[in-house]
This record gives C-alpha cells, sequence and structure tokens, in this order.
C-alpha cells in the first residue's frame, strides 16, 4: 500500500473531494497540493497544530478558496456566486471555537442556525428540538447559553451544525476541553452523525480517531503521508501497512502508526 494513497475501497462516491489543492498565508505554505476525497462514514484529519488540518476544513466548508487545485462538493466544484451559497445550505460545521450570544436560549441559538442556513420557517422550530433532541439537550432548551458547561456547549455545537441535516459535517476538535466522560459520550454522536453524514473530523487525539473514524488521513506540515483505513495506519509499524498485519485498533496503536510516519519524516525516509 502506497502512504500516499487510500487502499480502502469503500465502494461509496465521494461526497466532498480535494485535488491538488494549495493554499498560502503570506511565504507560509499551510496545503501543498493536497488531494483527499470523503466518503460517507467518519474520516480523521490527523496531525499536530499547524499541519493544515483546519486550512483543509475552511476550504471544504467554503469559508475560503485555495491557491490552486479544485474543491468538489455534493459532485459540484466549489467556486463562486449562486452555486457555493446552495451548496453551504447541505454543509454543517463546528468550529473548534464557535460564537454565541450568551443571552440567547438553546433552542433560540439552535433556530437561529437553522435560520442562517435556509431551513423553512414552518419547519424552524422543530427542526430546533430534533437536532437538540439528538445530542439530548431537549430538557436544556430554556437555559442560556452563558450557563452551559464547556461539554454541554459541545453538544449544542453539533446541534447547530446538523439542524439542517446536512450531507457533510465538518468538526474541528471537536472533543478537546473535554473531560474523559463527556469525550466517551460526544464520541458516539459524532459516530451517530457518520451513519447519516459524511464527517470529516481534524483531531491531533489518537483515541478519538481509533473510537470514532472509519477512515484517516495523516498531514505533516501541509502534505498528506497517509490515507487509508484506522487499522492499516495502525498496520504500520508492525508490517507492510495490509489489513493482515493490522494489531488492534486503540488509541495506542494509531499513535504508533502515526509517530510511524512522523519519524521517517523527521529523519527524511
Amino acid at each position: 500500500m502506497s502512504l500516499l494513497n487510500s487502499a480502502a475501497a469503500t465502494g461509496s462516491e465521494p461526497v466532498a473531494a480535494v485535488a491538488d489543492v494549495s493554499m498560502h498565508y503570506g511565504s507560509l505554505t499551510a496545503l501543498d497540493q493536497v488531494s483527499l476525497e470523503f466518503p460517507p462514514g467518519v474520516t480523521g484529519l490527523l496531525g499536530p497544530n499547524g499541519a493544515g488540518k483546519s486550512t483543509l476544513l475552511s476550504l471544504l466548508s467554503t469559508a475560503r478558496r485555495p491557491a490552486g487545485g479544485t474543491v468538489t462538493l455534493l459532485g459540484e466544484q466549489a467556486t463562486k456566486g449562486a452555486g457555493v451559497r446552495r451548496l453551504r445550505r447541505r454543509i454543517g460545521v463546528l468550529p473548534q471555537h464557535f460564537g454565541f450570544y450568551p443571552r440567547f436560549t438553546v433552542l433560540e441559538f439552535t433556530e437561529y442556525a437553522a435560520w442562517l442556513r435556509k431551513v423553512p420557517a414552518a419547519g424552524r422550530r422543530e427542526a430546533a428540538r430534533e437536532a437538540l433532541r439528538h445530542v439530548q439537550m431537549d430538557r436544556h432548551a430554556d437555559r442560556r447559553m452563558g450557563e452551559l458547561s464547556g461539554g454541554m456547549l459541545r453538544r449544542v455545537g453539533i446541534a447547530q451544525a446538523m439542524v439542517n441535516k446536512p450531507a457533510l459535517v465538518l468538526l474541528d476538535e471537536p472533543t478537546v476541553g473535554l473531560d474523559p466522560a463527556q469525550r466517551v459520550g460526544f464520541r458516539s454522536l459524532i459516530r451517530g452523525l457518520g451513519e447519516q453524514s459524511a464527517v470529516v473530523m481534524s483531531t491531533h487525539l489518537a483515541e478519538d480517531v481509533a473510537h470514532v473514524c472509519d477512515r484517516v488521513a495523516v498531514l505533516l506540515e501541509g502534505t498528506v503521508r497517509f490515507t487509508g483505513t484506522v487499522s492499516e495506519l495502525c498496520a504500520l509499524p508492525h508490517g507492510d501497512g495490509s489489513a493482515d498485519d493490522a494489531p488492534e485498533v486503540d488509541g495506542g496503536s494509531v499513535e504508533a502508526g502515526y509517530l510511524h510516519l512522523a519519524g521517517a519524516e523527521a529523519v527524511g525516509a
């Protein structure tokens, strides 16, 4: 298996894809000719801070346009104008830090997100309530956003990301700042999202990839160094990366596979 090409035959058409995309911030290259496909299920973007993960999510969300290459979403190239605005209505985004008016109630905030994503007025409140039920926050619908704990805020963040029943969900470091019990519950939510949508999750936590993801792409210094199944990543320190070599998938074996790639890069292998 090539470390630069996915060995996982999913049998599903990609919901999103990037081809040879590059992104620069002044003299800094954030992404360098990155090509990836994102089929239904949960795909993890694993890498350290500064690897280009958040930049890639910003391209998939249409918040930014690449300096070079193409971004394809739901079968359409994302360029400018009405087409992009239409695509945005089918995308849900949870930034690592999302803004909110603290005096909004949980229901008001989620309903506001539905309005932003052009959910029809007649069904907007019920869409908000359904999203809150999915994340077990419906009983807190009348609480003020400013009163919520960190874990509760992240749940509301998931609710606002899914209120429009998106085909593509983008999650940027969704479990950062959560305690271990909250992280376990949040992983269950993300797995559930992957049964309905294509989910792309940026993280630097090997445990999240092990417990949540179907596939993983490792980003280092703005380039893709591996794409494949989580089992194939775990197999790298133990064999040639084939499924037959794969050890049991857990946080430690995902981390070992990642460090194998990072270590090889460090010595120029």
